[in-house]
């Protein structure tokens, strides 16, 4: 007999759409693909090169369970230059992606019928993740109009004595909002008895407004970040959780237990990324940014609403609720019809129902190409 922690684990659904897409690839279409948060561009040739030079010095073993000492000293002073903090490397937890830092968390700090609250919308995976402790997500209902933000007052309401954290995410996907100064120092008053797990995965990709983290605000929180978003590694596996002293013994165990260490040669390409040049990425930033805009026009001509235009990560949540009621049947008829994939609005929570994501982690050339033919399918 399954676990009952999995029986009722539902898909992933745009990993869903994805592997049906290559499928239809693999089958001679040619399938633009809007629905996979993955960087198109390649990882910068020195980090690569960093990799090479370790695994052939050797840097092949395990490393210390909370990642090599340079990596954690080039994260710990990534994070205090930019926001002028004072972490040290010790609080450092290097992870192979953000996940298992997630996982860890959780592990970390939940007991049955314990609470998380979140957004709904929110990233797919975060309720499956509490769920698998046999905890809770208290969803709180964010508003388009509002840009999709948690706010503070809400979560102030939805505190209870069952309440071990509060999870959010900026840049966040799917909405692409950003949350100011104003309310990440709010949400840390409110919440100064209660953790805050800050996703920071896509900090970095910020086109209007201002980038900062929780920890500016408050020293309760957890951080997860990585490189797969900024440094376009997602198959590298590369993340880190910043965590408070107090519980950085217990994460390191969970660590040695679950996963031992992350990859040795992995981590010396982080040292890399960290402390080379960062042209590539103010490129990328760029680059997203042209196409952040250009997708956006298309999208709103085409006669899909897009409320709360997105202010940073690389997606469009729009509103295809005139389309029909289910973005799940919606999104696989413009794939098999279409030819074009992108992520149903389910896959974010109920809160997202009706709606499409659109990641324009693409070319211009692509995205032109896939709102041509939305812009065909869906109205003829």
């Amino acid at each position: 007999m399954l676990s009952c922690n999995v029986i009722d684990l539902p898909p992933f659904h745009v990993m869903e759409i994805l592997e049906r897409a290559q499928e239809l690839d693999r089958a001679g279409r040619h399938i633009v693909h809007l629905e996979i948060g993955e960087p198109d561009l390649p990882t910068a040739p020195h980090i690569c090169e960093a990799a090479s030079v370790a695994m052939c010095a050797g840097e092949t073993k395990y490393t210390h369970s909370q990642g090599i000492p340079q990596l954690r000293k080039a994260i710990a002073d990534n994070y205090n230059r930019k926001f002028g903090l004072d972490i040290d490397p010790g609080q450092i937890i290097v992870t192979s992606g953000t996940s298992p830092g997630l996982l860890s968390l959780f592990i970390a700090l939940l007991e049955r019928g314990d609470e998380v609250i979140m957004s709904n919308p929110h990233y797919a995976c975060y309720p499956n993740f509490v769920r698998a402790l046999q905890a809770r997500p208290h969803f709180i209902y964010t508003k388009e109009e509002e840009g999709f933000i948690l706010e503070p007052s809400e979560v102030c309401n939805a505190i209870n004595p069952k309440t071990k954290a509060i999870l959010v995410n900026s840049p966040c996907n799917p909405t692409g909002q950003v949350m100011t100064a104003k309310q990440l120092m709010e949400l840390a008053a409110i919440a100064a008895d209660v953790p805050i797990i800050s996703d920071e995965i896509y900090q970095g990709l910020v086109y209007e407004g201002e980038d900062h983290t929780i920890l500016e605000y408050t020293d309760n929180a957890f951080v997860l970040n990585g490189f797969s978003k900024l440094y376009a590694m997602t198959g590298w596996r590369l993340g880190y959780l910043i965590a408070p002293k107090q519980y950085v013994r217990t994460l390191q165990k969970i660590q040695q237990n679950f996963f031992i260490s992350t990859n040795s040669f992995v981590q010396h390409a982080g040292v890399a990324a960290l402390s080379g040049p960062q042209d590539q990425v103010f490129e990328m930033v760029r680059t997203y940014d042209e196409r952040r805009r250009y997708m956006l026009e298309r999208i709103k001509k085409i006669g899909l609403n897009v409320r709360a235009p997105p202010m940073g990560a690389y997606y469009i949540l729009a509103d295809a609720r005139q389309y029909g009621a289910s973005s799940l049947e919606l999104s696989w008829r413009i794939l098999e019809e279409a030819g074009v994939a992108v992520t149903p609005g389910i896959d974010f929570g109920d809160g997202a129902e009706g709606y499409l994501r659109f990641s324009y982690a693409n070319s211009i050339e692509n995205i032109a190409e896939g709102m041509d033919r939305l812009e065909k399918y869906l109205n003829g």
